[in-house]
């Protein structure tokens, strides 16, 4: 019996000392574990610390090299970009300044200041129909607008400006000073207005000037400077409109130039010389030869302006819509538009039509 409860004794120890073995092999599992996390660990920071050191130089030395060698050095798979010392913080940007800048305070609206300009530079003019464009043009710098009676083409569908009427005139004159430009308004007398009884001229030059404008314009040359003469002694300023004359386009059948033989020459030489004598304070040479153009602007007193006369008169005028390209038909041939609003116009219309089109109406 002593021999039987030795052996379980030492049966019961072997197993005892096996349990202890097999517990203790886990224990030394997770300790070799956490043994070996910290070297990856350790290897890691070194790197991080180098970058942080680098990054720390790349600052002190704010310069383009320095921070492209940062970048290098750093594990990464994003695209290499522009050095963020460059971009940010951009510089401000002032206001861009106007295109073309004018003084308009040298500007005048009289007569007297067109007048004195020639010799000087060249004197421009533009038309205006209506408010808005009276603004536009005056801020642009010109010496003068011209509310002519070409709004009959141009805003009221008219073939040509036969059909205007001094009602018509009288209504847009107003509108154009209403923008308050700082310059001279000059409004036409349309057809047959200087054709009537001098009563009747004067009554329509009158009713121009009280409306808004500050002179008249008549087409017409030796013919009407005797009543151009009385308009001027009431106390209205006139400008003269020689070579074509648009109220008679119907007479000479069409448009063309002038001055292109003697005879034409010699009779544009005398209506320059009545219309100065008769007291106009400027001249509108319309499609005349400019061999003849340049010879009266350095004969006549009062400035001669042009309009497809040649780039030698003391000054030129266009029709604005024209030179913006406003005015769907042909142009003239001595028109070199400047934009093209008309087409753009349209674009951006069209544009916005579909947009509006294309919108789903949602209703609940």
């Amino acid at each position: 019996m002593a021999e039987e409860e030795k052996k379980i004794k030492a049966t019961s120890e072997v197993k005892k000392e096996v349990k202890k073995e097999k517990s203790s092999t886990p224990v030394k599992k997770t300790v070799r574990r956490k043994k070996a996390a910290p070297p990856a660990k350790a290897k890691e920071k070194p790197k991080a610390s180098k970058v942080k050191e680098e990054k720390e130089v790349a600052k002190e030395n704010s310069g383009v090299d320095s921070v492209k060698v940062v970048q290098q050095d750093q594990p990464s798979t994003e695209p290499v970009s522009e050095p963020p010392v460059l971009t940010r913080h951009p510089p401000k940007r002032n206001p861009a300044p106007r295109r073309y800048p004018i003084d308009l305070s040298e500007i005048k609206p009289t007569t007297k200041y067109l007048s004195g300009l020639k010799g000087k530079r060249s004197i421009v003019g533009l038309t205006a129909y209506d408010a808005i464009m009276s603004k536009l043009i005056s801020k642009a710098g010109v010496d003068f607008i011209l509310v002519g009676d070409s709004v009959g083409t141009t805003l009221l569908g008219y073939e040509t400006t036969i059909p205007v009427t001094i009602d018509n005139m009288v209504h847009h004159t107003a509108a154009v000073r209403r923008g308050n430009p700082g310059c001279l308004v000059i409004a036409d007398l349309p057809f047959g207005e200087a054709s009537l009884s001098f009563d009747r001229l004067l009554d329509s030059a009158r009713r121009l000037m009280q409306n808004g404008a500050d002179a008249v314009k008549i087409e017409g040359g030796k013919d009407i400077a005797d009543d151009i003469e009385k308009l001027v002694a009431t106390g209205i300023p006139v400008m003269g409109h020689i070579g074509l004359l648009p109220q008679t386009v119907k007479a000479i059948g069409g448009y063309r130039k002038f001055g292109t033989d003697r005879e034409e020459a010699d009779n544009l030489y005398t209506d320059a010389i009545s219309l100065e004598e008769a007291g106009c304070f400027a001249v509108i040479a319309e499609m005349m030869d400019e061999r003849i153009a340049t010879q009266l602007a350095g004969q006549i007193l009062p400035p001669l302006i042009g309009i497809g006369s040649g780039d030698q008169c003391d000054g030129q005028i266009l029709v604005t819509h024209d030179l913006l390209g406003l005015t769907p038909s042909p142009l003239p041939s001595f028109v070199k538009p400047c934009a093209t609003l008309g087409l753009d116009g349209l674009n951006a219309l069209s544009g916005y039509v579909q947009k509006i089109r294309s919108r789903q109406v949602i209703r609940k």
